[in-house]
């Protein structure tokens, strides 16, 4: 056999050696791994690799010189070709084995490994060769009964018929075929669209190995199988995979039954019992190829008369989970680093640890789409009001609330369901927003279906009718719908969740709060290690039912002294609320957003809730109604709503300051001294801040003389109006802290409604206008510009002033990099994602620190 080739004298080839100059992304990480097996001494069949360049080469005709990649095995040597793209998640066109089979390699194979054997390899490339590289039609081939002889005499009488010629014979012309194929294969329309999907870039380069092929049949015990050293599923220790005699590839895999265990096992024969030392030697090579690769690995094998031979190793698919269980133990056992631990975990996957998900083998009826807006899976019946939701939680039987959208009405139908579907919405739309907080399985915006709430009826996007009490599964974490209850996979935060979690708790360095309106919320937000509540939205509070009245009562009074007494009714619920919730923050900043949303929101809509209103409040109907139209609004999220509320009607905001104040000095009596952030909403104009100001201040002042006690506060801005930023200097004056409240700064400055932008969102994204839907991930270019500004003036105005992102943006982690970018001190989102941005912000703190 000729020396190896040298570079300089083919670039094109490349033997695949210790030193030889490959590297992924020139030749792909298959072939960059097989050269770091060929380091470590592995029995690694001979093999050559070509360079992108090279293949996309040959997709358009030019074919590089097949002698000299023939020259480089032994003469007769069967050879097979594999993809090698630059990450193997990107798929790519399926082996070709047993190259160089042609009748004079069958005489000679049948005196070797015997006829059967050399009747097998040689049937077996004539079906993949008429499949995938002729193009001939499959079904043709895949009729063949016939094994041995006879099935090789039918293979190439249908090849001959078929393809109106003998079989090539010439192992050059079948080589050349077959890289042929596989280039253009990659270059295929379909294939582009397929890797695109999984995130590939357009342009991504295909490398091609060519290796000799260790038969896998014949004398002696032959086969091949895949081998890995820990559970995919879950990341535990376990020795898994299967082997399967006389076989080759990765038929194992395919072929169930007749497939063998790796270990012994009661459930049927071993390849431990029938090859015990080829067995312990493919355990030894794992666990060399885990220490020296430092990762988990996947080994695909051969045996050839019982030598082992390693045909290939990747890294071991794994679920959300394994990955950090994985990360974790190579970690603690000084393979890789604390800080490459937490690098090898996607924080969105930690999603598949905090919720239930669907099992990835279940089967899926998928009914209809929308907007993946809170993550997780759950299955339960139909039902269409809050009220039907209270009652089938109330009988003890799950249910998905389904709503055309919902309100702040709907919240405690919300905390009784296990699931929400809504017709509209968007990523920051009502539903979505507390689906997140309760960690509750969320998809909005499924248009496609028919929502006819009168009938009590759910129309599928294929047609297909479900009723009131008909069972459905959401997925909220890919925007599915689901017929029926499929299989699905509990959540599991156990020892090396929170291992790893402190981990990357050690390297961030922003701060990590929680949006919690709830002790529920506070609660799961304390669970999950975030460094405080960094918005409550108190206006949920007020849902309640021995709460709704007095509200509505204190709307439709005709006087402040009215007002004064309806609220006196609220006060001490308030009061119990935020001592509940200081308590559970004991030590923690408790950031609380006064009353925001306009007070239409809390009138009732319909006649029947009118005529109970008007039996509430002793009225009669009309005047009920006449009133309450008359509060009504053309656009009420852009009217009479958070501070401008807070100055029209100021008796609201008086009664929430009493009630924060008396709940600090109550809590504090027990525990730490709380400082309680106090946040005004929807600010625009600096004299805002000077009139709420002073009476929160007059407030203060009246309870501690009241009681005799002395407490701080802080009070602070919620900056969501283009104004805001641009005037941050001077409001900054008044404040000591601003927080961006995002998801009204993007409404505002795309002057998009959030609630109705998932109407046409993906049209958007899909033909480019936007990158991404900018509810989702925070537009840098735009409302990150007014971020920066008032950032920039917020600290002219105040060096002292604590700056925090609150919208749901704080749990995105390219938002969460934007945020780090421009000196935000802490960001606040979602109880269930404040994971994901503990980890994200400690992945970018590493990132910087590696430069």
């Amino acid at each position: 056999m000729p020396d190896t080739l040298r570079q300089d004298q083919d670039p094109e080839v490349t033997l695949i050696t210790p030193s030889a100059p490959i590297s992924t992304p020139t030749h792909g990480g298959r072939a960059k791994c097989l050269q770091r097996l060929v380091r470590l001494d592995m029995p690694v069949p001979r093999t050559v690799a070509l360079r992108f360049d090279t293949v996309h080469r040959i997709a358009r005709g030019a074919m590089p010189d097949i002698d000299r990649i023939l020259a480089e095995f032994p003469r007769g040597a069967l050879l097979c070709v594999r993809p090698s793209s630059e990450d193997p998640d990107w798929g790519g066109p399926g082996s070709v084995l047993n190259i160089g089979m042609n009748d004079a390699a069958y005489v000679e194979l049948s005196d070797s490994i015997g006829a059967d054997a050399a009747s097998s390899l040689y049937q077996r490339f004539v079906m993949a060769y008429a499949i995938h590289v002729a193009r001939l039609d499959p079904d043709v081939f895949e009729e063949i009964d016939g094994t041995g002889q006879d099935g090789l005499s039918e293979a190439l009488r249908c090849y001959e018929e078929e393809a109106e010629e003998p079989f090539p014979q010439d192992p050059a012309r079948q080589l050349a075929e077959v890289l042929r194929s596989m280039a253009r294969a990659w270059d295929g329309t379909t294939a582009r669209l397929l890797r695109q999907a999984k995130g590939a870039p357009v342009d991504a380069g295909l490398g091609l190995i060519v290796q000799q092929m260790a038969l896998g049949l014949g004398i002696g015990e032959c086969g091949s199988g895949v081998l890995q050293l820990v559970n995919s599923e879950t990341g535990l220790p376990q020795i898994t995979g299967r082997y399967l005699s006389q076989s080759q590839g990765r038929e194992a895999l395919q072929r169930g039954q007749k497939s063998l265990f790796l270990e012994c096992d009661p459930r049927g024969p071993s390849l431990e019992e029938i090859a015990p030392e080829a067995f312990e030697q493919l355990k030894q090579y794992a666990a060399f190829m885990r220490e020296k690769l430092r990762a988990e690995m996947q080994i695909e094998f051969t045996l050839e008369n019982g030598s082992v031979h390693i045909l290939d190793g990747v890294r071991v698919k794994r679920s959300a989970r394994a990955a950090l269980r994985i990360a974790v133990r190579l970690a603690e056992e000084g393979i890789i680093s604390r800080q490459e631990a937490v690098m090898r975990v996607e924080p969105r996957g930690l999603s598949e640890l905090l919720h239930r998900q669907i099992d990835p083998e279940a089967e899926r009826d998928v009914l209809g789409r929308g907007v993946a807006a809170s993550p997780g899976a759950a299955t339960g019946r139909i039902v269409f009001s809050s009220s039907e939701a209270q009652a089938s939680a109330a009988r003890g039987e799950p249910c998905v609330l389904v709503r055309r959208e919902t309100s702040p009405e709907d919240v405690r139908g919300m905390h009784a369901a296990v699931a929400v579907l809504t017709e509209r919405g968007g990523i920051t739309s009502h539903a979505a927003v507390i689906g997140r907080g309760l960690g509750l399985p969320c998809v909005v915006g499924a248009v496609r279906m028919g929502f006819r709430l009168h009938d009590k009826l759910l129309l599928a996007e294929d047609g297909r009718r479900f009723r009131e009490g008909d069972i459905i599964t959401v997925d909220g974490s890919s925007g599915q719908i689901l017929a029926g209850a499929p299989k699905t996979i509990e959540a599991a935060l156990d020892d090396a969740f929170q291992t790893f979690m402190s981990w990357a708790d050690a390297e961030r360095d922003i701060g990590i709060r929680a949006n919690a309106d709830t002790p529920a919320d506070a609660t799961t937000a304390r669970n999950f290690a975030a460094q405080g509540i960094g918005l409550c939205r108190t206006e949920h509070m007020f849902f309640e039912a021995e709460r709704i009245t007095p509200m509505r009562e204190m709307i439709f009074a005709d006087s402040p002294d009215d007002r004064k007494a309806a609220l006196a009714r609220l006060l001490p619920m308030q009061r119990a609320d935020f001592i509940e919730l200081f308590r559970i923050m004991e030590g923690m900043p408790v950031c609380i957003r006064l009353f925001d949303p306009p007070l239409h929101e809390f009138l009732p809509s319909d006649r029947a809730g009118m005529r109970d209103l008007a039996e509430a409040l002793d009225l009669p109907v009309s005047d009920v109604t006449r009133r309450v139209e008359s509060m009504g609004e053309y656009n009420p999220m852009l009217g009479m709503r958070g501070v401008r509320l807070g100055i029209a009607v100021p008796e609201i905001y008086d009664m929430q300051a009493r009630a924060i104040f008396e709940a600090t000095l109550e809590a504090s009596r027990d525990g730490a001294p709380v400082v309680p952030e106090i946040m005004l909403p929807l600010v625009s104009a600096c004299r805002e801040v000077e009139l709420v100001r002073s009476r929160i201040d007059a407030v203060a002042a009246a309870v501690r003389h009241e009681r005799g006690r002395d407490f701080d506060y802080s009070l602070g801005v919620m900056v969501e109006t283009p104004r805001a930023c641009l005037r941050a200097d001077e409001i900054a004056q008044h404040a000591h802290f601003l927080s961006f409240g995002t998801n009204d700064l993007t409404q505002m400055t795309y002057g998009l409604s959030r609630d109705d932008a998932g109407r046409f969102m993906s049209d958007y994204v899909q033909q480019g206008v936007f990158p991404e839907d900018p509810f989702h991930r925070l537009d840098a270019e735009g409302v990150g510009e007014l971020i920066r500004i008032g950032v920039r003036r917020g600290r002219q105005g105040n060096g002292g002033v604590m700056l925090s992102v609150c919208g749901e943006h704080g749990g995105n982690p390219e938002s969460i990099a934007f945020c780090r970018s421009v000196g935000i001190d802490y960001v606040s989102c979602s109880p269930f994602r404040v994971p994901v941005a503990r980890l994200a912000a400690a992945q970018l703190a590493i990132q910087d620190k590696m430069g």
